[in-house]
């Protein structure tokens, strides 16, 4: 096999590799990734994007099924073809995938096609289909192998009956009930989608309350509304036995105090977290360490052996695909020695939810900063306070900030309603900067938007809002 030797090898392409190995690039390295199945990782592939366009046809279902508060008449009941729905979805991600190809060509960066191998030393192996492709060298050499669906016993996927997102993104044919089991951001955007399209959903969460890291007024919002769209939610239960039927399961609910309940449903989608992918790359080979499924790194993603590094889901939460960009760009920007890198503040690094309604935050939930010993301001201001909410027919949602009562400071913002994945932003460039209430009070927002009621918020936190 022949030793091929680059400045930098990427060790899978997601939106942490793929990103590295272009600034690697950038910055004068000769950079090489290693990826075994399709450039853009899961989350292009099979995970944020492609999701998305599935709720996009859900929110255009929504408006037609609602065509008529907005003066439209859709003449007889509404319907879909379930083919074009996910072909839809998959040409998104295609297109996408397409182009990282051609964004890694453009900065001379080397695809090597199959799974890599840590043979300790700064040397990597790679192979497809079991067959050896070569063996490469490099100084410094990154893990971005991602991560996959949690398993917990009982509630093992089987791809017909029991799904994990990728079955339940490319459905035969729709069911007419599934249960969901857990309530982050992956299971609540699956009953979303699924209950729009007309399916019984019921959702399930082991802890108290859904979306549990989210701030709880948020949470208490998104799952009235949730319930309102007709999914059935039961928190603070375990599933604690699944029967399979010819085309059906049966699953067994502990709701807690000795009571449990049945359910039968079409189909499961687990959704109760992910593990990172730390087998079967060598890592026996380094010094490299493993807790709970997950590589420990430093500030600057170095792991405990020299030269070699760790991004992305593989290094455990928040996982998500921004969150691994970033650390790709600044561990590299360490590696090339590039003046003024800053360590990733996680507390800067917003988190969104595409359910319907759409959740954002950034920063401490109001719970979290009084347990940190903050005295706080909290501003709240309601959607139905503000007119392009009302012109939009999206009336139902909330603006919630959290201030340090003695400097002004941002510590959180969390949002429910129309379109906030979109406004969270704000926020987090506020916190980034630095930013007080006395800036964010002296910011001209344009009316009328929907950001508007940032501004309202913060005012709210210091007894000054003006429309409500």
């Amino acid at each position: 096999m022949a030793h091929t030797q680059f400045d930098l090898i990427v060790l899978g392409a997601g939106p942490g590799g793929y990103v590295a190995a272009i600034r690697a690039a950038q910055l004068g390295m000769k950079t090489a990734v290693v990826e075994r199945e399709h450039l853009g990782g899961i989350c292009l592939n099979w995970g944020c994007i492609p999701t998305k366009a599935l709720l996009r046809t859900a929110e255009v279902a929504h408006l037609i099924q609602h065509a008529k508060d907005y003066g439209i008449t859709v003449e007889g009941p509404v319907r879909f073809d379930l083919a074009p729905i996910v072909k839809r979805s998959r040409q998104v991600a295609a297109q996408l995938s397409a182009g990282v190809k051609g964004l890694l060509k453009k900065n001379k960066v080397t695809v090597i096609d199959g799974s890599g191998r840590l043979l300790g030393k700064g040397r990597l192996a790679v192979e497809k289909d079991g067959k050896p492709v070569g063996e490469y060298a490099a100084k410094h050499i990154i893990i971005a192998t991602g991560a996959r669906a949690r398993v917990l016993p009982g509630l093992e996927p089987d791809g017909r009956l029991v799904w994990t997102y990728k079955e339940a993104m490319v459905p035969e044919r729709m069911p007419k009930s599934i249960l969901v089991v857990g309530s982050g951001a992956i299971g609540v955007e699956f009953a979303c989608f699924y209950r729009q399209m007309g399916v019984e959903v019921t959702l399930v969460e082991v802890l108290d309350r859904i979306l549990p890291v989210e701030d709880e007024e948020i949470s208490a919002i998104a799952a009235k509304q949730f319930t309102k769209q007709g999914i059935r939610i039961h928190t603070a239960t375990k599933v604690t036995k699944l029967e399979k039927g010819a085309d059906s399961v049966t699953a067994t609910l502990d709701l807690g105090g000795g009571r449990t309940e049945t359910v039968t449903v079409d189909r499961v989608i687990a959704a109760v977290g992910i593990v990172g992918n730390v087998e079967n790359i060598g890592l026996e080979t380094t010094k490299v360490t493993v807790e709970r499924n997950h590589i420990v790194t430093d500030e600057w993603m170095r792991t405990d052996e020299p030269g070699v590094y760790a991004i992305g889901d593989v290094c455990g939460a928040p996982w998500l695909a921004h969150k691994a960009s970033h650390e790709g760009v600044l561990c590299v920007e360490k590696i090339a020695g590039v003046e003024g890198v800053h360590p990733m503040d996680v507390r800067n690094i917003p988190g969104c939810t595409y359910s319907l309604p759409q959740v954002a935050s950034v920063g401490l939930t109001e719970r979290k900063a009084r347990e940190a010993g903050h005295e706080v301001r909290v501003g709240r201001f309601p959607f139905i306070g503000n007119g392009k909410a009302i012109a939009l027919g999206e009336p139902e949602g909330l603006v919630k900030t959290v201030f340090d009562a003695a400097t002004g400071e941002l510590l959180g913002a969390h949002m429910v309603g129309a379109e906030v994945t979109e406004l969270i932003q704000g926020y987090t460039i506020a916190k980034t900067m630095e930013t007080t209430e006395a800036e964010l009070m002296h910011t001209i927002f344009p009316h009328p938007t929907l950001s508007e009621m940032m501004h309202e918020s913060v005012l709210a936190a210091y007894g000054r809002a003006i429309h409500y």
